[in-house]
């Protein structure tokens, strides 16, 4: 079912609360303070119900001046308007300043209601409704319909239900699939029930027991219960309106503005990236580092407005612009706002939020001002790339970025498959996507790093892996550090191993005598067999003249791998190793576990020596300890090699 908020908006006094009753049955006005001064002062719903069985909800919002943050309180959830006019006034300020506030909140549909027909005359009514047509030229309600109605006579209300119930059916529906959010406008308790909060909810959907995170602040609570129109319901979507009762927190730590959300599915800003108008009838000049009240959801912030390519926004003019928040605000990309100029406090613009979390920016930025254009009108495929650009060397997976855009998954694969097609983005592991650009920044970095580290070391195989890890990526995640190498080494720019990393141009050049001193080293390690050789004994067989060069050969054989430090000093050839290996699959052929003292007895030397040669197979993963004995390890199969 579609879920549908219609919005009445219009000057005080015009009739706005008696047409909702006449629709609904509902008197909005729930105050006793509303009852007693014939206004509505805080926002009213009611429940609208169509013959089709379909319904949509009603929020009346208030119309005097002294009212006007109840009003973009109550606007931020709506999909369809209802301009109230009454026929014996005509426009009036709040009837203007109303229509401007839906414009910026970017409602896109609706029509025009006359009320109180009764009291004039058809000749008026007829140039009332041409001085309403050309009021709004130029906005949503440009050739709408000019529906007449009287409350006293019953004329129009059916025909006008008749129109809602067409323009609902027409309505766009909110998505269900991204994390829920709702806006809070009300906060109160009840005897027997808790901390209970209403608002609209304009994104995803909540049901009974869900976890929830109250925004800014973070708290933490849970649903206990929902209502939509008094009703109880298991789940709230997208375009319904709703009480939420709320359990693990009290009243006090709730306000209006409040944001409740999925857990985990929001961050607090202290700065937006937006797109600002100045509204063509504003009185105002905005000049940059204003001060300017921002109205976003039932939230209002104080805001110093940063102009990022100019000095002055002029009323019809529209800019880039940063506002920086004197109070943390939830909010998320594509979010619309209004701001009231910070004295006097009157409407002067709004816009559209491009970037919850920036950067602090300087003015007049070319990067900035270009980066920003693609966030507000740059194709579905550029702010894919934009978005992904953005997290760096982390990328983003198919998970994140389905929580970002309100795209079907099918469709983001497909984008994304397109994407990489193209060379834009690189598929780097499964689902996980970083910017060709990106990729192209790190592999200057690793070739640079490598470049150096060769010349360094010329008789190394490679930097050793967990050491490139820690200077090109450092602190990002192990596997994420492991599919951009492999990345790199599948387009031929490295040599990856287990355990290290080249340029795949580099290879260990020796000279005649390091190649002589290398064929001894090898030759003396294989006599020695399992037991091996201290590093100071190897270096001792050869002349002082040689001994530099032969500590250059011997770190070069273990940097290779033909040599294996099996302690501190010790070195004992790979080759044999892989002997004793074979030696240790023959015997789990015929047993399921070996001890310390079986494999000593077998090796034929001592035990604290058998147990390096375990701790090897242990770290290697060809062997698993359990208690007192081995097992074959994940990597059993490698010691075949």
């Amino acid at each position: 079912m579609k879920h549908v908020i219609i919005g009445m908006a219009g000057h005080v006094d015009h009739g706005k609360t008696e047409l909702v009753k006449a629709l609904t049955g509902v008197d909005t006005d729930r105050l006793a303070e509303e009852k007693k001064r014939g206004i509505t002062i805080d926002l009213g719903f009611a429940r609208l119900d169509f013959p089709d069985g379909s319904c949509a909800s009603i929020v009346d919002v208030p119309g005097h001046e002294r009212f006007i943050k109840n009003m973009l309180a109550g606007a931020g959830g709506v999909d369809l308007a209802m301009l109230v006019v009454a026929a014996d006034e005509g426009f009036m300020p709040q009837t203007v300043e109303h229509l401007d506030i839906l414009q910026l909140l970017g409602v896109k549909d609706g029509l025009i209601v006359l009320t109180k027909t009764d009291l004039v005359d058809e000749d008026w009514l007829n140039m009332l409704e041409e001085d309403v047509k050309s009021r709004v030229k130029g906005t949503f309600l440009e050739d709408k319909p000019i529906l007449r109605t009287s409350v006293r006579t019953g004329e129009g209300v059916k025909a006008l239900r008749e129109a809602l119930h067409d323009l609902t059916l027409h309505a766009e529906e909110k998505s269900a699939r991204t994390p829920f959010r709702l806006p809070i406008d009300r906060v109160f308790s009840v005897d027997g029930f808790g901390t209970i909060v209403t608002g609209t909810l304009i994104d995803g959907h909540i049901a009974v027991g869900d976890e929830a995170q109250l925004m800014p602040l973070g708290n933490k609570c849970r649903v206990r219960n929902l209502q939509v129109h008094g009703r109880d319901v298991s789940a709230v979507y997208a375009g319904q309106r709703a009480a939420v009762n709320l359990a693990g927190i009290k009243k006090e730590s709730i306000s209006r503005g409040d944001v409740l959300c999925r857990t985990d599915s929001m961050q607090p800003s202290l700065m937006l990236d937006v797109k600002l108008q100045n509204l063509p009838d504003s009185k105002r000049i905005i000049e940059s580092g204003s001060r300017l009240h921002i109205y976003h959801g039932a939230a209002v912030r104080l805001a110093k407005a940063v102009l990022l390519d100019r000095d002055a926004l002029r009323p019809g003019e529209s800019c880039y612009a940063q506002l920086r928040l004197s109070e943390a605000l939830a909010a998320r990309q594509g979010d619309r706002f209004v701001v009231r100029f910070y004295s006097p406090l009157e409407t002067v613009g709004g816009g559209v939020i491009l970037d919850e979390h920036p950067y602090r920016h300087k003015r007049n930025d070319a990067r900035v001002i270009a980066s920003l254009a693609v966030r507000e009108s740059g194709s579905d495929e550029a702010k894919l790339v934009q978005a992904v650009g953005e997290h760096g060397a982390d990328g983003m997976t198919l998970a994140d970025l389905a929580a970002c855009f309100d795209e079907p998954e099918e469709k983001l694969v497909e984008m994304l498959a397109v994407l990489c097609a193209r060379g834009k983005l690189v598929e780097i592991a499964p689902s996980r996507y970083l910017t060709s650009s990106t990729l192209d920044r790190l592999w200057t970095d690793c070739e640079t790093m490598l470049t150096k580290y060769h010349r360094e070391h010329p008789l190394h195989t490679g930097m050793r892996l967990a050491e490139a890890r820690q200077r090109l990526l450092r602190g990002k995640a192990r596997e994420n550090a492991d599919a951009i190498l492999a990345c790199f080494a599948r387009e031929g720019k490295l040599t990856l191993t287990a355990e290290h990393c080249a340029l795949v141009d580099f290879s260990v050049h020796l000279t005649k005598r390091q190649s002589a001193i290398r064929e001894e080293l090898l030759r003396t390690c294989r006599a020695a067999g399992i037991l091996g050789k201290k590093q100071d004994a190897l270096c001792a067989l050869f002349d002082k003249k040689d001994r530099v060069e032969c500590a250059r050969v011997l770190e070069s054989l273990l940097s290779t791998g033909e040599l294996v430090l099996l302690a501190p000093e010790l070195c004992v050839e790979k080759n044999v190793l892989d002997a004793v290996g074979a030696r240790a699959r023959v015997w789990f052929e015929t047993h399921d576990t070996l001890t310390l003292g079986e494999f000593r007895d077998a090796l034929g030397t001592s035990r604290d020596h058998a147990l390096l040669v375990l701790e090897y197979y242990d770290r290697r993963g060809i062997l698993r300890r359990e208690g007192d004995v081995r097992r074959p390890g994940a990597q059993f199969g490698e010691i075949e090699k």
